[in-house]
């Protein structure tokens, strides 16, 4: 039996076509006396400690409830939804960073039937207005005061009927008399107590007997990257049937046995926004329903001290966070007499033996030395004990993601979109073949269409293209954007068809992806890039920026990069040089550099360093791929400045807007 059949043939309670509210209470219900999830002390101060539905959690660590403690909450908060009026198919606004109540929130009103509307923590009042007008929210959940104020600012525009906030609000502060005065303002540990007066399990149910998996669960708004954020529809099928696809790759069969997995016994910290849809099927509905344990980084300024803490078995992150993640590490590494050669030498054995097909009796002993002086370091620092990581959201660099897999850290690549509710592909526990995004999830049927990309090459024998999906897990459209909606999908795709189409969804139409992929005579694919953003050179030729982008995540000392040249003659780059990297080679040739950037971008020496370091990785790439001129940045691409999306893409359109004048001196001598 192959991978693919063994897939298809796993059994477990999980699978089928439920809501998602019933998928938690099978899995709640299985595993009662298992730790749900862990929350700690001395972040937040939470109104469920307040109202007594939770005890503190101790300062500096966690806490933890079972499965049956957590249902509770999320029975009583359902109840209170419904007794502040919240009908089946009302939109709820839930806008907070990831934390322990955004998930017993989000289970919660879908329990009550309503339909969540995801805001960013960071989100500005004018994008919670259009976010919530957009979506006709009925009510919204906020995180705390600062956000409070976010959506009091902009209430006399929206049509709201009851807001709730998660922690307490403080005296004296102005939304503490919203909070003290009006009845249409409560906290969650109000909202738990109204729940707890009115709950009745008969009653609660009905109310789940009453949805339909083809009901809509959730509006997941577009990070924006390339225009203003469209609602997608996403339905319980819509992610349940994601939910069941993903467990049959990652998850243990009933009454079997599959290592790694994801099952009773995994534990994840989850730290990145949940309102990101990758974060909230792989970091939230796939782990509660495997009975798996999730903790919560509630600051993110102490992931390394939650790492310790919690010590993970799997997690789920974005490319830029393995990209900052590796730079901590060779930092850490290189701080130590002979570290920066020792960790060199480590990472080169480390590639050799990965890509070595007998590594020999010398090779493999040079790894065990450089995992006991380097990699048992690094797994150490992420706990101790992680399985494995998954990574999607973004292209990640073969060479990065091969280096996590020769230090013992697994990171399994995927592919997916917020249409797609979000995995189409995903690199198999045991099966990863690095530089992909793995093979199609059963139930998904691809086809690809090679008109977009006529001149494209294959790199590994396979076939190029646009790629289209279709399956149970694709979206319907674009909330109230009819147009948007039917130019997305097509009702005939050309050529050869890859997976195993879905019964029910055979006939359907293809939706469009935009993103360019080659699907291997093995069938695994390899992103390319967003169709979007191919470069056409004024010479002809079409260049792919992101492969030279992720090319340069190792750097020592390039932080960030974006590649240019769309109706240009060449390809030029705009370069944020990683400081700490840099300074680290300046001690090592007795070099000293100043510590302000703009002065460091300036400096001649730095700029001679960068030069040589694109030197050598524009030898990998063909000519008209190479990065002939570049620009240092002063400043890092972040979601501050609006140069990054909240889940760390860069805004190729706003970063070159905001360095027009930087792009300007590239392409002065054209």
């Amino acid at each position: 039996m192959d991978s693919r059949e063994a897939e298809q043939s796993v059994e477990h309670p999980l699978l089928g076509d439920v809501t998602l509210a019933r998928a938690f209470e099978g899995s709640a219900r299985r595993h009662a006396d298992r730790i749900a999830q862990r929350y700690k002390g001395g972040v937040y101060d939470r109104s469920l400690v307040e109202a007594g539905a939770l005890p503190a959690a101790p300062g500096d660590d966690y806490a933890g409830l079972t499965y049956a403690e957590t249902r509770r909450i999320v029975r009583r908060l359902a109840a209170g939804f419904r007794d502040l009026g919240l009908a089946p198919g009302d939109r709820v606004g839930l806008f907070a960073h990831t934390r322990m109540e955004w998930a017993q929130t989000d289970f919660a009103a879908l329990a009550a039937g309503g339909a969540v509307t995801t805001l960013y923590p960071a989100a500005t009042e004018r994008q919670v207005e259009h976010l919530l007008a957009d979506s006709g929210a009925r009510g919204v959940v906020v995180e705390n005061a600062d956000r409070l104020r976010r959506v009091l600012a902009v209430e006399d525009d929206l049509d709201l009927e009851f807001v709730v906030v998660i922690d307490a609000v403080p005296d004296g502060s102005g939304p503490a008399a919203a909070v003290r005065d009006r009845p249409d303002v409560l906290t969650l540990g109000d909202l738990y107590d109204r729940g707890e007066r009115t709950f009745d399990a008969e009653t609660y149910e009905g109310w789940l007997d009453q949805r339909d998996p083809g009901d809509l669960a959730s509006l997941v708004y577009t990070s924006g990257t390339t225009g203003r954020p469209k609602g997608v529809r996403l339905t319980h099928r819509n992610f349940k049937s994601n939910l069941d696809g993903t467990f049959r790759r990652f998850g243990a069969p009933e009454g079997g046995d599959r290592d790694p997995s994801i099952g009773p016994g995994s534990v994840s910290l989850s730290f990145l926004p949940l309102a990101h849809v990758f974060e909230r099927l792989a970091g939230h509905f796939l782990l509660f329903g495997a009975g798996a344990t999730v903790a919560y980084a509630e600051s993110p300024d102490t992931l390394r001290e939650d790492f310790r803490l919690v010590r993970p078995t799997i997690g789920t992150s974005v490319p830029r966070v393995y990209e900052k993640l590796y730079g901590a590490i060779r930092s850490t590494a290189t701080g130590s007499p002979f570290g920066d050669r020792l960790f060199e030498w480590a990472t080169g054995v480390a590639r050799a033996h990965r890509e070595a097909d007998d590594p020999g009796t010398l090779l493999a002993a040079k790894y065990r030395l450089a995992d006991r002086l380097v990699f048992s370091r690094v797994r150490e620092a992420v706990g101790g004990r992680v399985d494995f990581l998954i990574s999607g959201g973004g292209s990640l660099s073969p060479e990065l993601c091969g280096l996590f897999h020769a230090m013992g850290i697994p990171v399994l690549e995927g592919y997916g979109l917020t249409e797609t509710a979000p995995v189409v592909t995903a690199n198999p526990p045991g099966a990863a073949v690095v530089g992909t995004v793995g093979p199609p999830l059963v139930d998904q049927e691809l086809a690809l269409d090679g008109s977009v990309v006529p001149d494209a090459t294959p790199e590994h024998g396979g076939t190029v293209g646009e790629l289209l999906v279709r399956g149970p897990n694709v979206t319907d459209g674009y909330w109230r954007r009819p147009e948007e909606t039917a130019a997305a999908f097509v009702d005939e795709a050309p050529g050869e068809r890859w997976g195993d189409p879905d019964p029910d969804s055979a006939a359907g139409p293809w939706f469009r992806t935009g993103d360019v992929v080659e699907i291997r005579p093995d069938g695994y694919l390899v992103f390319r890039e967003r169709a979007k953003q191919l470069l056409k050179l004024s010479t002809g030729k079409t260049v792919a920026p992101g492969p030279i982008e992720d090319a340069f995540a190792a750097s020592p000392v390039i932080d960030q990069i974006i590649v240019l040249g769309d109706g240009r003659r060449f390809v030029g780059a705009l370069v944020v040089p990683s400081v700490d990297g840099l300074q680290e080679w300046a001690a090592s040739e007795g070099i000293d550099l100043p510590t302000d950037r703009d002065a460091l971008r300036r400096d001649d020496r730095v700029r001679d360093r960068i030069e040589a370091e694109i030197d050598a990785i524009n030898d990998s790439f063909e000519p008209h791929e190479r990065v002939k001129r570049f620009r240092i940045l002063a400043e890092e691409f972040s979601e501050e400045t609006d140069t990054l999306t909240p889940t760390m893409k860069k805004k190729r359109r706003t970063i070159l807007d905001r360095f027009t004048d930087e792009l300007d001196a590239i392409y002065a001598e054209e």
